[in-house]
């Protein structure tokens, strides 16, 4: 079975080595495919409930789907092959007969009709070398009843110049129909429209080919899933004599954009209707159409650089606009879609610069909205709805240089009530420039709206200001940037003794810090962070070793300093294996599981308690040293409830019987006694 495997894959990476061109690639790969069924038999997919099949690539192989619907492998002939009874697969190489007689073979019968009643006949039996872009038997089919009616009505003229555009009078199999090419139809010299794409699909015109290179005497046929028309106006043309396109003409000509689409290109226009345009509230409407800058970005977000005809679409695929930006255009059964959305109305209006579909929607970029626009186009909801009620409004609309430090959702806890304190909160979440996350720097300090001053912290894996750290791309306005953050701020209101005090849970560690005679070193504008025990972490030892400790200042320093070190270390900084340096000089072991910090395997209660002087994390339990031999993993805490309750029963223990801890207090005593002499 892996030599099987071994082999299908090394052919695959043959394949690619090999083939001359997009099309030719999926070809080989659904030759490969098809193999096992015979010689010269291709593997198609063939969207469930319709008639629609495309030749193989491995992404759509793998994932049985085509525009997001199931598909199902059929296995037919390749290209020039056929069956003979009683052999397995295709062994037989086509007869090479002329163009008129390929026709009726190939799917095409009803182009060969119509080519009797044109007189056409003749040419396509005769001599030459045509290559014939003929359309399938469905193609005719679709046509609109009045249009096909016309064209056989008058068979000695509209049908034969219709025929003559879609033959180009020399031999162009797949591999010649490169990408933006085009060539001289035997209709007037009219140019038909190639675009050769990298998923393998070739068009012309838009058409899809359904069976390329279809070999005959005296030329090629093509097979198309459409019939083609000359193509003779440009895109600026088509925009100003479609009356549904009317406010794009007035933006277009606004923004100076009309000169590009009159020039020379292959650009795909996706064009807002008006009513599209109606959607949009009157005063974000005028205010983009009043604003230069944001009408041309809004206008090029909707420009795309290369064409993209409906049928070369088979998935998902972000592609670069004009503005910069990606779209991500796809498809949904029948249905172009733009970032997800069915929204295309109509696809495919060629013009001889490019193709024209009609979307239903406007598209605005995130380089034309407002700070206000852009968080309500995201998912800070409770972010967005506290900025207004804090009265706002003004900054998150208007031309203000500012950055927005906007909570996610689940960021919030508790009630939202909006009172004086919390108004200046969310003042603090606005800083007073427009800034780029990537231009941050380690140390930076960031001035607020409401006057504070926030701090950077940058480490390996995150970027952080305060406790809040940056949880998704910045968002660029057309004035103003926001930024995603994971946390609501928590601005530090005084130093960490400040900040101990005025939490009743530290009281214990108070009162050990100013016997250790600690409180002079932690009042100093040093950079600290605090793995803080709280009262319960002291309960929890016994009582006899408690009093010992709190009356020995010497020990009760090394203890306190085994928890501190001389860095800021918010929890978002925190990553598996992360290794922290003590003041007592030993290393903590830092780990980050279930969105819980664990120090040693114990869990902090809680983070980021911010301070002037650094940051405090409180844990309910005296952190003690890790065995020397310690799986690290487990530095991230307990991973099932009986090790929850082993870690519990570990913590209770005193320092008398803990001999790594005591190796750490005799270790500071040993320094303190070195510092005296």
């Amino acid at each position: 079975m892996k030599v099987c495997a071994l082999a299908l894959g090394l052919a695959l990476v043959l394949t690619v080595c090999v083939a001359r061109s997009p099309f030719q690639a999926v070809l080989q790969h659904s030759r490969i495919r098809g193999r096992t069924h015979g010689p010269n038999v291709c593997a198609m997919q063939q969207i469930r409930g319709t008639s629609k099949k495309y030749f193989t690539n491995c992404k759509q192989w793998y994932h049985r789907k085509i525009c997001g619907k199931p598909t199902v492998i059929t296995y037919e002939c390749c290209p020039g092959y056929e069956k003979i009874p009683g052999e397995k697969g295709c062994p037989a190489a086509l007869p090479l007969v002329n163009i008129y007689s390929t026709l009726g073979v190939v799917g095409a019968s009803t182009t060969q009709m119509y080519s009797d009643r044109a007189q056409l006949r003749d040419e396509i039996e005769g001599p030459g070398s045509f290559t014939f872009f003929a359309p399938s038997n469905k193609a005719w089919e679709s046509l609109p009843t009045e249009i096909l009616d016309a064209l056989v009505s008058n068979v000695n003229i509209e049908l034969l110049n219709a025929l003559h555009y879609h033959m180009v009078n020399r031999r162009l199999t797949s591999e010649e129909l490169k990408h933006g090419s085009t060539f001289s139809s035997m209709y007037q010299d009219a140019p038909v429209h190639i675009h050769h794409y990298s998923n393998g699909i070739v068009t012309v015109n838009c058409a899809r080919l359904v069976k390329p290179d279809q070999h005959a005497t005296n030329g090629i046929v093509h097979v198309v899933d459409r019939v083609i028309t000359a193509i003779s106006n440009n895109m600026q043309s088509i925009i100003d004599i479609d009356e549904d396109l009317e406010t794009l003409r007035t933006a277009f000509a606004a923004a100076g954009l009309t000169t590009m689409l009159e020039s020379e290109g292959h650009y795909t226009v996706f064009a807002p209707t008006n009513d599209a345009f109606e959607k949009i509230p009157r005063e974000t409407l005028n205010r983009i159409l009043g604003d230069p800058i944001a009408l041309k970005d809004l206008l090029n977000y909707h420009i795309l650089k290369n064409m993209h005809c409906a049928e070369s679409i088979v998935s998902g695929t972000p592609m670069e606009t004009l503005q910069g930006t990606m779209l991500e255009v796809g498809c949904d059964g029948d249905h172009m879609t733009l970032n997800g959305k069915a929204i295309i109305t109509k696809t495919d209006q060629l013009a001889t610069n490019g193709v024209i579909h009609y979307i239903g929607e406007l598209l605005i970029p995130d380089s034309a909205k407002t700070l206000l626009e852009l968080a309500e186009s995201s998912s800070v909801s409770t972010a967005t709805r506290m900025f207004v009620e804090a009265g706002l409004t003004p900054h998150l609309t208007g031309s203000e240089a500012l950055t927005m430090l906007a909570p996610l959702n689940d960021a919030f806890k508790g009630s939202m009530t909006m009172t004086p304190s919390m108004r200046k909160l969310m003042s603090n979440h606005i800083l007073k420039e427009q800034l780029s996350s990537k231009a941050l720097y380690h140390g930076q300090e960031l001035e607020t709206l409401g006057g504070l001053k926030l701090r950077v912290f940058v480490y390996r894996k995150n970027l952080c200001i305060e406790n809040a750290c940056i949880a998704a791309h910045d968002k660029v306005g057309r004035y103003a940037t926001m930024f995603t953050v994971d946390k609501v701020l928590t601005p530090p209101m005084g130093n960490i003794m400040d900040v101990l005090k005025a939490d009743d849970r530290f009281i214990t560690l108070v009162n050990a810090i100013q016997t250790a005679g600690m409180t002079e070193l932690l009042n100093q504008q040093k950079v600290f962070t605090f793995f803080a025990p709280t009262d319960d972490a002291f309960n929890a030892m016994p009582q006899d070793e408690r009093n010992r400790l709190m009356r020995d200042p010497q020990q009760l320093s090394g203890v306190l300093k085994y928890h501190l070190g001389e860095s800021m270390l918010v929890s978002g900084g925190v990553s598996s294996h992360t290794r922290f340096q003590t003041l007592e000089g030993e290393k903590l072991e830092l780990g980050l599981r279930n969105y819980t910090v664990y120090v040693n395997k114990i869990p902090v209660a809680e983070a980021d308690l911010m301070a002037t002087n650094g940051i405090i994390h409180a844990v309910n339990s005296i952190i003690r040293p890790l065995p020397p031999k310690v799986d690290r993993e487990q530095s991230d805490g307990p991973a099932a409830p009986l090790r929850a309750i082993a870690a519990s029963r570990g913590d209770s223990r005193g320092f008398r019987n803990d001999d790594l801890f005591q190796k750490v207090l005799n270790s500071h005593s040993s320094k303190m006694i070195s510092r005296r002499q």
